[in-house]
């Protein structure tokens, strides 16, 4: 049985080098909003219907001519949908990087890959579904 039809992609996490300048840029210079800051090296930023995670790329192993997307994410309309989604993938033989979580900000997922090894992300993020109008 498939599991419930995902509402869309509008989560991009990128690997950066100087945390402060994409801060500027994506605040100060494209007006999203400041969600969270979990720590210094992670930053998720929003305007409303999309998600942008900033994560601090390791010293020395960050190259220019490197694809700098951490990973896409889909979103879901609740947490048992995650769930779901991940007995389905599983099922379909899809390389999973981790089993479903709940994070501390009330969102729930998990991490798998593409055939090309990108990674993505499925997932139930609160204020995301309560903009769209969801549950």
């Amino acid at each position: 049985m498939k599991p419930p039809r995902h509402l869309g992609m509008s989560h991009v996490a990128l690997n950066v080098r100087d945390m402060a300048a994409s801060e500027h840029f994506y605040v100060d210079l494209l007006g999203m909003e400041v969600e969270w800051r979990s720590d210094p090296d992670n930053l998720y930023l929003s305007s409303g219907s999309d998600n942008l995670a900033l994560h601090m790329a390791p010293a020395g192993v960050f190259d220019e001519a490197a694809q700098r997307l951490d990973h896409i994410g889909f979103f879901l309309p609740d947490p048992e949908a995650v769930d779901a989604w991940y007995a389905h993938l599983l099922a379909a033989g899809v390389k999973m990087r981790n089993a479903p979580r709940t994070h501390r900000d009330g969102a729930r997922s998990f991490y798998c890959f593409d055939p090309d090894g990108t990674t993505v992300q499925i997932i139930y993020h609160p204020p995301i579904v309560e903009n769209r109008g969801g549950s």
